[in-house]
């Protein structure tokens, strides 16, 4: 299935986008790295490197926190083992609540 050319975007999501773009070239520029430096130490290409720099809300996440983390942006105010404790913490909650959520069962109307 194809994405959808135009999807709509919170004024939030839009701006944390551009400024994580933006941090992360301001990174690169002060560690006197070019884009294809990036691009090949991320295993991107030049062009996605460009894309995330101007905050494109297209590109993949991971390939985002992995040019991030590269340039040394924190994504979190938490250090490895902070993250760590953070995720195992989540997984034990996540694992006590439902897999999915349903819909709630709406009754139908039969009483013409």
């Amino acid at each position: 299935m194809a994405k959808p050319a135009d999807r709509p975007q919170s004024r939030y999501a839009r701006d944390a986008g551009l400024l994580l773009g933006q941090l992360v070239r301001r990174a690169r520029i002060e560690r006197k790295m070019t884009v294809a430096e990036l691009a090949e130490r991320a295993g991107l290409s030049r062009g996605l490197v460009q894309r995330i720099e101007k905050g494109d809300p297209g590109c993949a996440i991971g390939a985002v926190f992995e040019a991030a983390a590269i340039v040394g942006v924190r994504l979190f105010d938490a250090g490895q083992p902070m993250l760590a404790g953070a995720i195992d913490a989540n997984r034990t909650i996540l694992a006590l609540m439902p897999r999915s959520v349903r819909a709630a069962r709406i009754e139908a109307r039969d009483d013409f």
